[in-house]
């Protein structure tokens, strides 16, 4: 075994150090083979699957089938599928309303579990994180027991004070959807706020006590700045869970007419697999989900991380005076090249005189 030594006298076995640099890479190994066996592989497969097409020979494809390059074919059908863009453009109305009425929701709760008055903060922080634990198959079947006309004591009690509520019609079914999903997911995000809370040095507390802050002004000065990028954690995850909408559809079709196949993007992409058989279109449909996922969560983390108007003043006057200087150095240069120029003639000429000069006087 090769050992080196050092300057301070100990020795260190190189063969000891080579295990150590595995040991990360051991540990890390199960990890790693799931993620990629789970996570990479599906991700190429579909990407590769939706450049590709599947021909059937007989009716059901008994007399054979035959795969083949489609090109960007799918892509095309995907998008000129009306149901499918009337289904994106459905979860992004979705996501505009019922977004930030579950972040501010769940913004209320993490604050008023924090305040200093909060009484049995562990208790009510289970209680509102236990809807989570449902899953959503489960909260959905629940959910539409209260939707249903002759079941739900919700629309009895409606119903007995003159009102006729629908929670499954055509025009309010999306937001039945948006009410389970904002129930589940609530308390999920809450937790995320809280800890970025629990972060917050007493110290800022108690400077603004001294300052005479209260309880309003140290949540909306103090608490919302600091965990603003808790907030943006979880605005993300709940733009990309919108356009993931899947369960909830499918589950409340069996007693909502106006929910059709196609109601979601997920829905859509799942309807043409496993109903049409259509896996090119259903891979194409899901990459162009996740295209859009990505595009408006990098939008939206794009303009949550824009600089302060002072500061993006402050940027453009130093560049506009980086141009000017830039530009009167160049100028300078120039002005400086064309007097040399018109210089070196005159001392040529002056050098010419001056031998003449002392040719005349030899």
């Amino acid at each position: 075994m090769t050992t080196t030594q050092p300057k301070n006298g100990f020795r260190t076995s190189t063969k000891a150090t080579a295990a150590q640099k595995r040991a990360p890479w051991i540990l890390l190994a199960p990890f790693l083979a799931l993620f990629v066996l789970t996570f990479i592989i599906p991700i190429v497969s579909a990407l590769f699957q939706s450049f590709t097409t599947v021909d059937r020979q007989g009716l059901f494809g008994e007399d054979g089938v035959t795969g083949r390059f489609a090109g960007f074919d799918n892509y095309v059908t995907a998008l000129n599928d009306a149901g499918f863009v009337a289904s994106i453009g459905r979860m992004l109305l979705f996501g505009i309303v019922q977004v930030p009425v579950m972040i501010i929701a769940c913004t209320i709760l993490a604050l008023l579990l924090e305040s200093a008055s909060a009484r049995w903060p562990g208790f009510f922080r289970a209680i509102y994180f236990m809807p989570y634990g449902v899953p959503g198959v489960i909260a959905t079947i629940l959910w539409s027991f209260l939707y249903v006309p002759g079941l739900s004591p919700i629309v009895s009690l409606l119903q007995s004070v003159g009102l006729q509520p629908d929670f499954l019609g055509a025009n309010s079914v999306l937001w039945s959807i948006a009410n389970i999903v904002t129930w589940t997911y609530t308390g999920y995000n809450m937790l995320i706020i809280v800890a970025q809370l629990k972060s917050i040095p007493g110290e800022v507390y108690e400077a603004a006590r001294v300052d005479g802050a209260n309880a309003f002004q140290v949540a909306w000065r103090i608490q919302i700045p600091l965990i603003a990028p808790a907030l943006v954690l979880t605005t993300v995850f709940s733009i990309i869970g919108t356009l993931q909408l899947f369960a909830e559809p499918q589950i409340l079709s069996t007693v909502a007419p106006a929910i059709d196949t196609e109601y979601t993007p997920n829905y859509a992409a799942y309807t043409n697999a496993f109903a049409f058989n259509e896996y090119g279109v259903a891979s194409a449909q899901a990459v162009i989900i996740a295209l859009a996922a990505f595009i408006l969560s990098f939008a939206f983390l794009a303009l949550t991380n824009r600089p302060p108007k002072d500061e993006r003043d402050r940027r453009k006057r130093a560049k506009r005076d980086g141009l000017e200087a830039r530009t009167a150095l160049q100028t300078r240069v120039a002005s400086a090249g064309t007097v040399t120029t018109q210089a070196a003639p005159s001392l040529q000429g002056g050098s010419g005189l001056q031998n003449g000069t002392k040719g005349a006087d030899a």
